[in-house]
């Protein structure tokens, strides 16, 4: 038997204790050990029951990500499961901590559930483009019923305990030790004469309108497929037997695997896990952080106070006026109140981070004992530098000093201070609270362990860290600056803005570019544009000055009521601006442009190209490390669709060589815009890829 299953017999109940830390993944030696001691204890005298538990942190946590993309080795899961339920005995699964996918499936194949009331359970094979693939969709319906299987299959969330008591995946909840309460949970079963409970002979639930899910399930997903394929494999349920339903989710699942969505979301899968993984911090120790300053309290300031709250850290919030700081506190208290509602955190915890580890000062030397302190005031290079001069004078000794920038450089801030070596970015997205991406900009003498602490404290605050590098825009807001300047492009060339919105939220974005600038306030890219003009624009540059009428009339989106669209109903009411387009009008005739007509395919390929072209840049320049990072940047802080993978992966699986070919073409007309990547012109010289780049650390 393998080693990563251990048997043991207690009286008439034989256990098989799962031993793969740290997580007991459902790799091959698991599942091989399981079948062998299925086996093992159907051939002793005396065993009436078997009970499956795994040791350490979990039941199982699904399948074993080192074997995602080989050959399938026997046993296979769902043969394994199918073996389990058709065993002559009573077979009990006893879970803890999580049993997700895979894990899950397995204790559907079991008779009999019981779990420790901290126990979670989920399907989250959607997340991977997939759907569960060893009988998940056959036997989650016989339990749950149809509307409850779909929510928990569709979703891939992940439930506790106690409502997957209440909705028939579990039987007993109870507290304890998960063998000790297994074991128990058997001999009481045995003791009471109980019965096998196959779930693949329970009754089907009553049926839904197939159709009807499945098109409320595509459109929820904007896009996803394969929410919406689980449907039609609970569907198949109903067309034959059971294994006929086995064989149909087979082959949902199967040919699942071969979208190129499946290829996008198993990249974001590992990206994600490889972001924050930099050769350069192996080894090197971040510094100690329990106490965090925070300068500025409006909506930025206050959403990074939040986050630190939440992670147990004590903030001190710098303003400059009592009255300033009560506003600040009460942003605060609003962003803890939603946490609470959501039961992020309980009643006492609430008050605990409201009355004692947060402190709103109106003195920087307040801030004198913190460990980091971070600045998010206003976006102008002198008023920075005259925050970091003041916390040079009053912080600590090895005290980290970061900025929230967004565009401007971290190296002139740092030659600001006498440490230029604790001083880093550390670029929030809004709202701070809640948005995944830190982009910790790493400046020319940033110290090692300074940069390992921004990692560190990013994984704190429960965010995805990319590494930066210094230049205007990092790497995110640098790659925005120029898909959106293709937009600007279209505009003025005879698209709108509403067709490119909507062109682009059907290829998957979250929002469309002018939805998003509506969002975030049209003010900061009006400041931008005058920080450029003054700057002086390269006379090749195409200018557009439109949305600055917008903004001198007072108009910055949703925080003004108009924008690019009107709010007057709410924001989820958007509707065109009428103000827009005669502006747009008034430019084009003054630039002696005819428009033209542009179809939803043209301006998607534009819009992507000038992404992936500018990418590339980034990534040849050294201020994004790998693909990779611009990948988990667009995806956690731009709303680039998951499925697709990010614009890098999704550039690989649509084909490097016609991209290039398309942007030399747009250069024909914009060579100063359209200038190729040099990075993406070797790769396709060289038959490359950008996920060859990835490899390449």
């Amino acid at each position: 038997m393998s080693d990563k299953i251990a048997y043991s017999r207690h009286g008439d109940i034989a256990v098989l204790s799962v031993r793969n830390p740290p997580v007991n993944a459902l790799s091959q030696a698991v599942r091989q050990g399981l079948w062998d001691g299925m086996d093992r204890a159907e051939a002793e005298t005396g065993v009436r029951a078997v009970l499956i538990v795994g040791e350490g942190r979990a039941f199982f946590a699904g399948a074993d990500i080192t074997e995602f993309g080989k050959p399938p080795l026997d046993p296979f899961l769902p043969d394994l499961i199918n073996r389990i339920e058709a065993s002559p005995l009573l077979v009990v699964a006893s879970m803890h901590g999580v049993s997700l996918g895979g894990g899950l499936e397995v204790a559907l194949g079991c008779h009999y559930r019981i779990a420790v009331p901290s126990a979670r359970v989920g399907l989250p094979e959607v997340h991977l483009g997939l759907l569960p693939g060893a009988g998940g969709t056959q036997r989650l319906p016989r339990l749950t019923g149809v509307e409850a299987a779909l929510d928990v299959m569709t979703t891939g969330r992940q439930i506790g305990a106690a409502q997957a008591h209440k909705i028939g995946i579990i039987d007993v909840v109870q507290d304890g030790d998960p063998t000790q309460n297994g074991i128990a949970y058997a001999e009481k079963l045995v003791a009471e004469d109980a019965l096998r409970r196959p779930v693949s002979e329970m009754p089907l639930p009553t049926p839904i309108d197939w159709d009807a899910a499945f098109d409320a399930t595509l459109t929820r997903s904007k896009g996803q497929i394969s929410p919406a394929w689980c449907v039609r494999a609970v569907q198949a349920a109903y067309d034959g037997d059971f294994a006929a339903g086995l064989k149909a989710e087979r082959q949902i699942f199967f040919d699942l695997m071969q979208t190129d969505q499946r290829k996008g979301m198993i990249h974001a899968f590992f990206s994600e896990r490889a972001v924050g993984n930099l050769p350069e911090l192996k080894g090197v120790e971040p510094r100690s952080i329990a106490h965090v300053g925070v300068i500025g309290g409006g909506t930025m300031g206050a959403g990074i106070a939040t986050a630190a709250l939440l992670a147990g850290l004590r903030v001190h919030l710098l303003e400059m006026t009592p009255k300033a700081g009560e506003a600040a506190h009460g942003r605060i208290a609003g962003n803890l109140a939603g946490a609470l509602k959501r039961g992020k955190i309980n009643a006492d915890q609430h008050s605990a981070m409201l009355d004692q580890a947060l402190q709103v000062v109106t003195e920087y030397d307040a801030l004198s004992d913190a460990d980091l302190v971070i600045e998010a005031v206003f976006e102008e290079m002198a008023v920075k530098k005259a925050v970091f001069a003041e916390l040079d004078r009053v912080c600590k000794p090895g005290a980290i000093l970061a900025s929230n920038t967004s565009y401007l450089d971290i190296n002139e801030i740092a030659a600001s201070t006498s440490r230029p070596g604790d001083v880093l970015g550390l670029h929030f997205f809004s709202p701070a609270h809640v948005m995944k991406l830190l982009e910790v900009v790493v400046a020319d003498q940033t110290a090692p362990d300074v940069a390992a602490t921004g990692f560190a404290l990013g994984k704190a605050l429960g965010k995805i860290p990319v590494r930066a590098g210094v230049c205007d825009g990092f790497i995110g807001n640098r790659i925005l600056s120029t898909y959106r300047t293709c937009a600007d492009h279209m505009i003025l060339d005879g698209a709108s803005p509403f067709e490119i919105d909507a062109a682009l939220e059907a290829f998957g974005f979250a929002m469309g570019p002018f939805a998003v600038a509506d969002l975030a306030g049209l003010d900061i890219g009006w400041a931008g544009r005058k920080r450029k003009r003054a700057e002086g624009l390269d006379p090749r540059a195409r200018d557009v000055t439109y949305a600055d009428k917008l903004c001198e009339a007072g108009h910055f989106g949703q925080k003004t009521g108009k924008g690019y669209y009107d709010y007057a109903d709410g924001p989820k009411a958007r509707v065109p601006n009428p103000d827009v387009l005669p502006l747009i009008e008034a430019e084009r005739a003054a630039q002696g442009i005819t428009p033209r007509t542009f179809t939803v395919d043209e301006i998607t390929r534009r819009y992507m190209a000038a992404m992936v072209n500018e990418a590339a840049k980034v990534v040849g320049e050294g201020i994004a490390r790998r693909p990779l990072d611009v990948d988990m940047t667009l995806l956690f802080g731009y709303g680039f669709p998951r499925y697709r993978g990010g614009p890098l992966k999704w550039a690989d699986i649509d084909g490097l060589a016609g991209l290039l070919s398309d942007i030399e073409g747009y250069a024909e007309t914009d060579p100063y815009f359209w200038a190729p990547a040099p990075l993406l012109c070797q790769l396709v010289a060289d038959g490359q890829t950008f996920d060859d780049v990835n490899k390449k650390g």
